[in-house]
């Protein structure tokens, strides 16, 4: 077992780690990029979306990565070889389908992928909500004021 692979995907997981933490916290600062206000905004809706993006990248990468240590995602109920570009799209196409819609059941992954993917929906499941909590918490700070 190869020991760089693992390591990336701990770096990625951290990645997304944090940048759901902080959203959830509500920092206004998410990569480097300083927030003015923490109320419903145009900025707040940018994090969710930069939140969004950086946890399916995050994720498609650990399931590329992990398809170079033999867990695979299958497509239609077989296992197929790609290439590594193919590999890549397949890795992102899950990743959103899997945050965004909890799976369509084209792609499927094996082994520990399987978990993976799970927490990968939890999360698609859990981020909405921690952002209409935000918008409603601002609003109850905001008249309190």
């Amino acid at each position: 077992m190869r020991i760089i692979p693992w390591l990336l995907v701990l770096v990625v997981s951290y990645i997304i780690a944090r940048s759901i933490y902080g959203f959830v916290l509500g920092e206004r600062k998410i990569l480097g990029v300083r927030m003015q206000e923490r109320r419903f905004s145009m900025e707040m809706f940018s994090s969710l979306l930069i939140t969004y993006t950086i946890v399916i990248i995050g994720f498609g990468l650990i399931y590329f990565i992990l398809s170079f240590e033999g867990i695979y995602l299958v497509e239609g109920g077989e296992l197929r070889q790609v290439n590594p570009v193919g590999s890549m799209i397949h890795s992102f196409y899950f990743s959103g389908v899997t945050m965004l819609t909890i799976g369509y059941g084209d792609i499927t992954p094996i082994g520990i992928g399987r978990l993976i993917a799970l927490i990968e929906a939890l999360i698609g499941y859990v981020l909405p909500t921690a952002f209409v909590i935000q918008i409603v918490t601002n609003q109850q700070d905001r008249a309190r004021d």
